[in-house]
């Protein structure tokens, strides 16, 4: 039985490799952040690079989650692992409008999407 809405972890960072553990880092933060919210956290997806938003892996997984298996909140430790132009912000606009989408992180709290 689900605890809460139900919470998609995206850990993303901009080197090509993880040399110092950063993604793990970052998942263990989330976790823990989403705990504390009482989400339910049912999956999670990280990318390393520079690759444009829609062009990641494992940010695509997270597209298919929302749309497939209804999940609601997406958790990141910054603004920074989803957002490099504008046109990326416009699609993410889009996607939580139409999804009902909401995005946190343990630092901001809940993002307002008009203001990133």
């Amino acid at each position: 039985m689900g605890k809460g809405k139900r919470a998609w972890i995206y850990c993303s960072i901009d080197a090509p490799e993880d040399t110092h553990g950063a993604l793990k880092e970052q998942f263990k933060s989330l976790m823990d952040y989403s705990e504390q919210m009482r989400f339910e956290a049912v999956g999670s997806s990280s990318d390393m690079g520079m690759e444009p938003l829609w062009e990641r892996e494992g940010f695509l997984r997270f597209i298919a989650a929302v749309k497939n298996d209804g999940v609601a909140v997406l958790l990141i430790v910054s603004r920074n692992c989803l957002l490099h132009s504008s046109l990326q912000l416009a699609q993410l606009q889009a996607l939580a409008s139409s999804y009902g989408l909401e995005i946190y992180s343990p630092a901001e709290g809940r993002y307002n999407l008009s203001m990133f």
